[in-house]
């Protein structure tokens, strides 16, 4: 299984194969592929003739409705790293040791309501956040990695220092140059204040 994804808004109905329109609603289904999790987007019209009275028989375990936006014209890329930013880099990497950041970075974005909780599901015994960005109409599955209270401040620090100084941190200071370093002053990192006090989002599937 991967163990994190994200799942791009189409821009065409899968089923009729129909471009999508600027403001059009759609549905998305949320399928169980056993090797990973898929979804789909769908126009008003294909819903409802192919889904709405079969869900059962259709198999998909989760749906909810969108509104469709037309990409925006290309701009400047983005320079500042931000938490979503940061997260998207995270899940592309699919580094396992990444996971608990990433959750924590997934739950401060809920806590904005930059990210929505769309479901919530177990596989292969862990669970799984179905998250939406609701601008982009982008979905990421988000691992829980079961973090406990004694491991949560230092995945903050690892976090904070991640959103300092993104995946290439600066080099430490040489070795002869230690003996040269002002003393401590005994001060800890800042903690990350947006993180939650406890490791589980409070938000449930809509």
């Amino acid at each position: 299984m991967t163990e994190w994804k994200i799942q791009s808004r189409a821009h065409a109905c899968e089923a009729c194969g129909r471009p999508f329109a600027d403001r059009e609603p759609y549905h998305t289904l949320l399928f169980d592929e056993k090797a990973d999790l898929h979804r789909s987007d769908i126009c008003r019209a294909c819903w409802d003739k192919q889904y709405r009275e079969a869900r059962d028989r259709k198999g998909f375990i989760s749906c909810w409705q969108g509104l469709y936006e037309a990409p925006p014209p290309p701009g400047d890329p983005i320079k500042k790293e931000t938490a979503e930013t940061l997260l998207r880099k995270l899940i592309a990497l699919n580094d396992p040791q990444f996971i608990p950041a990433g959750y924590i970075l997934a739950v401060m974005l809920e806590r904005k309501r930059l990210l929505k909780v769309k479901e919530q599901v177990v596989r292969d015994g862990r669970r799984v956040f179905i998250y939406e960005q609701p601008e982009t109409g982008d979905v990421f599955a988000i691992t829980d990695p079961g973090l406990h209270l004694d491991q949560l401040e230092q995945v903050q620090r690892d976090v904070a220092g991640l959103l300092e100084h993104g995946l290439n941190p600066p080099a430490p200071p040489a070795a002869e140059n230690e003996a040269n370093a002002p003393p401590s002053d005994g001060l800890a990192p800042a903690d990350l204040t947006d993180a939650p006090a406890q490791p589980e989002p409070a938000a449930e599937a809509g």
